[in-house]
């Protein structure tokens, strides 16, 4: 007879099993939009039949943030995860509200990612948090939270990681993006959620909402791999040799010293001195302009690309 060591475990999402040396595509029934048409989020299961970790790739948790749904995308039509252990679960759009309406949040206006861990008979948000908490959280040993910048935010593919959680930090480590740093847990967020259930997740941010970044994407392919191969959950292949992660052990955001245009002169990724001039900000008339400089070294790892400011935007974010 098998110990529990030697067979993987079943997976069991929304009453459907997937066995050990499965492959399956569930769906999680969240709700219908007026027209009657059924909403549900579909979920992609890769069970290998020798056991191993179980880890969960997802997207789309703003709906807006496309880099990573084209991500998972890509690796579900490359067949990427021909898992030899443990489980691959794959979920390229959380938020399929907020993606059909190019939002972040859902049609009544609130954030998925402040709504965990949910209400079964709360607002659209909170509901698709309860199922989504229930369902396949319990099922996993830790997880890959892809995002992109808001707004006209672009941000420097950077993975970010729960101080003092060991795991998440290995993790990011491990995916070997340029930057990666700790970053504090928000309440109602996916990843706090997870952290109270001992499940490390790690936020890999990369590029602008409504764009796509072929760079952030495929670092963002290459992360996974990393990952997956590491846990010897998928046979190893020949990958190009990275330059080591840098960990940022300080953030400092860099706002807009007076309203008028916002003209950046140095590129995201950068690493920058002391006093060097970020950009400018100036009126409209070329009466005045005012020079932005650089109050450290550091790297940059964010650029708001939004070409008219309010006093006191964020425009640069900064890595020591």
């Amino acid at each position: 007879m098998h110990s529990n060591q030697e067979v993987n475990r079943q997976i069991t999402i929304n009453g459907a099993i997937v066995a050990p040396g499965q492959n399956k595509q569930l769906r999680i029934e969240i709700a219908s939009l007026p027209t009657g048409t059924i909403i549900d989020i579909p979920v992609h299961v890769f069970n290998a039949k020798k056991p191993g970790p179980t880890i969960l790739l997802q997207a789309g948790l703003h709906g807006d943030e496309i880099n990573g749904v084209e991500t998972l995308r890509r690796m579900l039509e490359q067949k990427d995860f021909d898992v030899q252990k443990g489980t691959v679960i794959v979920v390229p759009i959380l938020n399929i509200f907020g993606f059909i309406h190019f939002s972040r949040d859902v049609p009544d206006g609130k954030d998925v990612n402040r709504s965990f861990p949910g209400s079964k008979n709360g607002s659209l948000a909170s509901r698709i948090a309860y199922h989504y908490t229930k369902e396949i959280l319990p099922q996993i040993d830790f997880g890959i939270d892809l995002h992109t910048g808001g707004g006209q935010r672009h941000n420097y593919p950077q993975v970010r990681y729960t101080d003092g959680d060991k795991m998440s930090e290995e993790m990011a480590k491990l995916f070997n993006a340029p930057l990666y740093f700790s970053s504090r847990l928000i309440n109602g967020s996916f990843r706090k959620a997870a952290f109270k259930m001992g499940k490390p997740i790690v936020v890999y941010e990369a590029g602008e909402s409504m764009r796509f970044d072929e760079f952030s994407i495929e670092t963002a392919i290459l992360g996974i791999k990393n990952i997956l191969s590491h846990y010897d959950m998928v046979s190893s292949t020949e990958r190009p040799l990275q330059i080591a992660s840098v960990h940022l052990q300080k953030t400092k955001w860099i706002r807009a010293p007076r309203a008028g245009m916002f003209i950046p002169e140095v590129k995201n990724g950068m690493f920058i001195k002391k006093g060097q001039k970020l950009g400018c900000v100036t009126d409209t008339y070329a009466k005045k302009s005012k020079k932005i400089n650089s109050p450290i070294d550091g790297h940059v790892f964010c650029v708001n690309h939004q070409a008219v400011v309010n006093q006191g935007d964020a425009l640069f974010h900064i890595g020591i």
